[in-house]
């Protein structure tokens, strides 16, 4: 004897029958009522949903030429691990992670050489300028931080970041409702209708970055984005004298995940704009598929600044190619107890006089 099919509500999951009275589909639940036809294509939909595929060709960078990679030296800093490559015409230096010294000994080789980089366009002094910009109207900064703080160190560094192609074939599907409500003499009416929506299309995606340093916080890393792409040229050796480039230790392959996240939420971003006119909308399935999904390997600018206080050592980061600046700073909390308990005399106030009018009238 066959199975019985049981169908499910998609306004609240709940299983539903036949009603003969109606000659409709009756949630017993919520009291939704379904055309049989209706509800079969709804069905049809939940069984052709597909599920994310997303492979890529994570093959990036080059191999380096014969004696091209002879003038760079590289470290491996034996207090944070931090490994970085410089010119030859660097002997000793500090660590720009986190500030010990240290000096160049080892010859470059067995990395995949970068395809791109993008230049530094702003130099030391435009960074120090911005840490000055970044504590202005800081009220709750402490003043003595300011007066006191001194940089403890400030390095140009080319930190990899693994760029990502990809084409996006996406289907979504969304429950929304609309709402409608009204009165007469003797009640008050609210009608929700369900509705099921579809969304299909392709997205092409380009250059998109996730750094391949463990060493680099990645929120950091994100919030300097983004880099102008059309600016970044041929990779040479040339870019680098004079400034650091931090070796990657984070494989193409071991980002993917993190480029997969990103792409699927850009994606998902996109389709649900297209979704106007509803009281609520809610993401019912999503399938994301990738195709011809490539990667790059390249090295971005970046500003690090290093400054300490009270034992504690804060870390700046500015995109060194538009001069974006992001970092945390210390909070004076005497400062902001003193504005928070203004602040709550303030609304006490506030409502005290709402309620002395209230009373009077």
């Amino acid at each position: 004897m066959a199975a019985l099919k049981e169908y499910k509500c998609p306004c609240c999951g709940g299983a539903i029958a036949f009603d003969a009275t109606l000659q409709k589909l009756k949630c017993p639940y919520c009291d939704t009522e379904f055309e049989p036809e209706i509800l079969r294509s709804y069905d049809e939909d939940l069984q052709n949903d597909a599920d994310d595929e997303m492979s890529w060709d994570s093959k990036a960078g080059g191999e380096w030429q014969e004696g091209e990679e002879n003038g760079l030296r590289s470290y491996v800093c034996k207090s944070c691990g931090g490994e970085i490559v410089g010119d030859a015409t660097t002997a000793a230096t500090s660590c720009p992670f986190c500030g010990n010294p240290v000096v160049m000994t080892g010859q470059l080789s067995g990395d995949l050489k970068p395809d791109w980089v993008i230049p530094f366009k702003l130099d030391k002094k435009a960074a120090k300028e911005a840490l000055k910009k970044h504590y202005k109207n800081k009220i709750f900064l402490p003043k003595v931080f300011k007066d006191e703080n001194h940089l403890d160190e400030i390095k140009g560094l080319y930190v990899p970041f693994w760029l990502y192609d990809t084409g996006a074939d996406a289907s979504i599907r969304y429950k929304a409702t609309r709402v409608r409500m009204w009165s007469d003499s003797n009640y008050n009416y609210t009608e929700t209708s369900f509705f099921s929506i579809s969304r299909a299309g392709t997205l092409e995606f380009e250059n998109v970055p996730v750094d391949g340093s463990s060493k680099m916080d990645d929120a950091m890393m994100e919030s300097i984005e983004p880099f102008d792409f059309s600016e970044a040229v041929d990779f040479q050796t040339a870019y680098l004298a004079g400034y650091f480039a931090d070796r990657y230790d984070v494989s193409s392959e071991e980002s993917i995940d993190r480029a997969n996240a990103r792409i699927k939420k850009s994606t998902e971003d996109a389709f649900a704009q297209t979704v106007q006119g509803y009281a609520t909308v809610v993401p019912e399935h999503s399938s994301v598929r990738f195709s011809e999904g490539k990667a790059k390997y390249a090295l971005f600018p970046v500003w690090l600044l290093n400054t300490s206080w009270k034992d504690k050592k804060y870390t700046f980061a500015m995109n060194g190619q538009t001069g974006k600046f992001v970092g945390d700073l210390p909070l004076d909390k005497s400062a902001y107890t003193k504005w928070l308990l203004g602040l709550t005399a303030v609304i006490g106030a506030a409502i005290f006089a709402l309620s002395y009018l209230w009373w009077l009238m």
